[in-house]
Protein backbone atom coordinates (compact mmCIF):
# COMPACT_ATOMS: atom_id res chain seq x y z
CA UNK A 1 0.00 0.00 0.00
CA UNK A 2 1.73 3.53 -0.96
CA UNK A 3 1.67 6.23 1.30
CA UNK A 4 2.35 9.66 1.07
CA UNK A 5 3.41 11.43 4.77
CA UNK A 6 4.15 15.10 5.40
CA UNK A 7 5.65 16.62 8.45
CA UNK A 8 6.92 19.98 9.02
CA UNK A 9 4.12 22.19 9.27
CA UNK A 10 3.04 24.58 12.35
CA UNK A 11 2.62 27.93 13.57
CA UNK A 12 5.16 30.45 12.67
CA UNK A 13 5.07 34.34 13.13
CA UNK A 14 5.52 35.96 9.91
CA UNK A 15 9.12 36.82 8.95
CA UNK A 16 9.73 33.07 10.27
CA UNK A 17 10.65 29.93 8.20
CA UNK A 18 9.64 26.25 8.00
CA UNK A 19 10.76 23.05 6.44
CA UNK A 20 7.90 20.56 5.00
CA UNK A 21 8.96 17.39 4.27
CA UNK A 22 7.05 14.23 2.06
CA UNK A 23 7.88 10.72 1.98
CA UNK A 24 6.26 8.40 0.01
CA UNK A 25 6.54 4.38 0.82
CA UNK A 26 4.94 0.98 0.30
CA UNK A 27 5.39 -0.89 -2.84
CA UNK A 28 6.72 1.37 -5.30
CA UNK A 29 8.17 0.68 -8.90
CA UNK A 30 8.90 4.13 -10.39
CA UNK A 31 8.40 7.70 -8.90
CA UNK A 32 7.63 11.11 -11.64
CA UNK A 33 6.73 14.07 -10.53
CA UNK A 34 6.42 14.86 -7.25
CA UNK A 35 4.44 17.76 -6.18
CA UNK A 36 3.84 20.81 -3.01
CA UNK A 37 0.02 21.99 -3.21
CA UNK A 38 -1.40 24.06 -0.65
CA UNK A 39 -5.19 24.93 0.06
CA UNK A 40 -6.39 27.60 1.86
CA UNK A 41 -9.38 28.29 4.42
CA UNK A 42 -12.24 29.13 1.27
CA UNK A 43 -9.82 28.70 -1.38
CA UNK A 44 -8.91 25.98 -4.27
CA UNK A 45 -6.09 23.80 -3.81
CA UNK A 46 -3.17 25.21 -5.57
CA UNK A 47 0.00 23.97 -6.78
CA UNK A 48 3.02 25.49 -4.99
CA UNK A 49 6.21 23.24 -6.24
CA UNK A 50 7.02 20.98 -8.47
CA UNK A 51 9.80 18.31 -8.87
CA UNK A 52 11.47 15.56 -11.68
CA UNK A 53 12.64 12.22 -11.07
CA UNK A 54 15.89 14.16 -12.86
CA UNK A 55 15.66 16.81 -10.76
CA UNK A 56 14.66 19.97 -12.01
CA UNK A 57 12.42 21.79 -9.23
CA UNK A 58 10.10 24.85 -9.77
CA UNK A 59 8.29 27.02 -7.59
CA UNK A 60 5.49 29.24 -8.80
CA UNK A 61 5.37 32.92 -8.72
CA UNK A 62 3.85 33.98 -5.36
CA UNK A 63 6.33 31.86 -3.64
CA UNK A 64 9.59 32.36 -6.00
CA UNK A 65 12.85 33.86 -3.86
CA UNK A 66 11.12 32.48 -0.90
CA UNK A 67 10.33 29.11 -0.70
CA UNK A 68 12.92 26.54 -2.36
CA UNK A 69 11.44 22.60 -3.10
CA UNK A 70 13.92 19.71 -2.99
CA UNK A 71 13.72 16.10 -3.61
CA UNK A 72 16.02 12.96 -2.74
CA UNK A 73 15.29 9.86 -5.23
CA UNK A 74 17.02 7.34 -2.86
CA UNK A 75 14.68 8.28 0.22
CA UNK A 76 11.79 8.65 -2.18
CA UNK A 77 10.97 12.17 -0.28
CA UNK A 78 10.79 15.98 -1.67
CA UNK A 79 11.71 19.00 1.05
CA UNK A 80 9.90 22.57 1.34
CA UNK A 81 12.08 24.94 2.83
CA UNK A 82 9.68 27.90 3.34
CA UNK A 83 11.78 31.18 4.26
CA UNK A 84 10.22 34.68 5.00
CA UNK A 85 6.56 33.55 5.38
CA UNK A 86 3.26 35.58 5.39
CA UNK A 87 0.04 35.46 6.93
CA UNK A 88 -1.19 34.47 3.42
CA UNK A 89 0.94 31.70 3.17
CA UNK A 90 -1.62 29.72 5.59
CA UNK A 91 -3.07 26.89 4.00
CA UNK A 92 -2.61 22.97 4.21
CA UNK A 93 0.11 22.10 2.25
CA UNK A 94 -0.23 18.67 0.84
CA UNK A 95 2.36 16.18 -1.29
CA UNK A 96 1.12 14.82 -4.93
CA UNK A 97 2.90 11.93 -6.49
CA UNK A 98 2.63 10.40 -9.87
CA UNK A 99 4.32 7.10 -9.69
CA UNK A 100 3.65 3.37 -10.75
CA UNK A 101 3.02 0.33 -8.38
CA UNK A 102 4.47 -2.01 -10.85
CA UNK A 103 6.69 -1.53 -14.13
CA UNK A 104 2.83 -2.86 -15.72
CA UNK A 105 0.97 -0.40 -13.79
CA UNK A 106 -0.34 2.73 -15.53
CA UNK A 107 0.66 5.72 -13.51
CA UNK A 108 -1.29 6.98 -10.29
CA UNK A 109 -1.96 10.46 -8.68
CA UNK A 110 -1.28 9.40 -5.11
CA UNK A 111 -1.84 12.04 -1.79
CA UNK A 112 -0.62 12.94 1.58
CA UNK A 113 -3.07 13.94 4.27
CA UNK A 114 -1.59 17.32 4.47
CA UNK A 115 0.09 19.34 7.12
CA UNK A 116 -1.20 22.42 8.78
CA UNK A 117 0.99 25.31 8.18
CA UNK A 118 -0.44 29.09 10.57
CA UNK A 119 1.72 32.49 10.23
CA UNK A 120 0.55 34.92 11.91
CA UNK A 121 0.94 38.59 11.73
Amino acid sequence: QVRLVESGGGLVQAGGSLRLSCAASGNIFSIGEMDWYRQAPGKQRELVARTTSSGSTNTVDSVKGRFTASRDNAKKSIFLQMNSLKPEDTAVYYCKARLRVTGWDAVEEYWGQGTQVTVSS
